[in-house]
């Protein structure tokens, strides 16, 4: 067990899973106050760092690409605090954060945890009901229906005709972008059978404007990616973490480099320290992974 407790929330390793808690207070960003509490299972993470600065650092959980459906709604743009999965550590910290990191690289190898991306999601998507945006309405999801509510800042082509209702099952696809500098962001959807919109996000019906006024503004990520769980195709047991794995190996990874899990045989063992040692000249391995994994052989030895 490795734990590390800060004001920005606290990380749990169980050996099987990542459990992560955000803090409380206004200095918490709303995304991650929204998604609340988040189990990351071992099978869904490529990797774990620390980064330290002179402030203390930052904890970074490196996920599968397409585990996770809040990251695949973002396409990579949530950053800093508003990432789940990232973590301020405070100052003389360091030596708990790289334990943490230690024991987290140390069951990847061990488990032989593939790194390359999955094909359905391995994470469940946010909680429902859910809502979320800003700018020129709130978009709301329960599950099966996909509701915009506008408000006095919208345009007049949006509230000539109120609120926009549709099944979830009419939806092919579903977009985020926050705004940037002075470009303003949106939240669109895009229906089965009706050729996405020419309309710029102000006078789309399907779409939020996104003015970036307000952080809160990015809790219509989490909208898209309960989204992008239920959509027509998505494979069985997405966003569970339940369903067949399906996966790829993207290259030599852990499984290239940690003995199976359960063969304690003598020889076995030896051919491996001696096989690690070749990849550690070779280069394949930095000296801390080598020494992670050199370590994991020999306690079963």
């Amino acid at each position: 067990m490795a734990d590390i407790i800060q004001r920005d929330g606290t990380w749990t390793f169980d050996g099987e899973a990542v459990r992560i808690v955000p803090g409380r207070g206004k200095g918490i960003h709303p995304i991650r106050e929204a998604l609340g509490e988040r189990v990351v299972p071992l099978d869904a993470l490529a990797g774990i760092s620390f980064e330290p600065d002179r402030k203390g650092g930052r904890l970074r959980l490196r996920l599968r690409d397409g585990a996770c459906p809040v990251l695949r709604a973002a396409d990579g743009r949530l950053t800093g605090a508003a990432d789940p999965y990232q973590l301020a550590v405070e100052k003389d910290r360091d030596g708990v954060a790289e334990y943490f990191v230690d024991a987290v690289r140390n069951a990847l190898l061990v488990e032989q945890v593939p790194t390359g991306p999955v094909d359905g999601f391995l994470l469940p998507g946010p909680s429902l009901p859910v809502a979320g945006g800003g700018g020129d309405g709130t978009a709301s999801f329960d599950g099966e229906t996909v509701r915009l509510t506008w408000n006095w800042k919208a345009s007049e082509a949006k509230t000539a005709h109120g609120p926009v209702v549709f099944p979830v099952a009419e939806v092919t696809d579903v977009r985020w972008m926050p705004a940037i500098g002075l470009e303003n962001g949106h939240l669109r959807f895009v229906r089965a059978g009706v050729p996405a919109s020419p309309l710029p996000p102000e006078k789309d019906p399907y779409s939020l404007d996104l003015w970036g006024l307000s952080k809160k503004e990015h809790t219509a990520a989490l909208v898209a990616a309960a989204v992008l769980v239920r959509l027509p195709g998505t494979p069985a047991g997405a966003g569970t973490g339940t369903g067949p794995d399906a996966l790829t190996d993207a290259g030599p990874g852990p499984s290239a480099i940690a003995p199976p899990a359960g063969n304690d045989d003598h020889d076995a063992l030896l051919r491996r320290l001696r096989e690690l040692g070749d990849l550690h000249r070779a280069g394949v391995l930095t000296d801390d992974e080598f020494t992670a994994a050199k370590q994991a052989v020999l306690k079963r030895l």
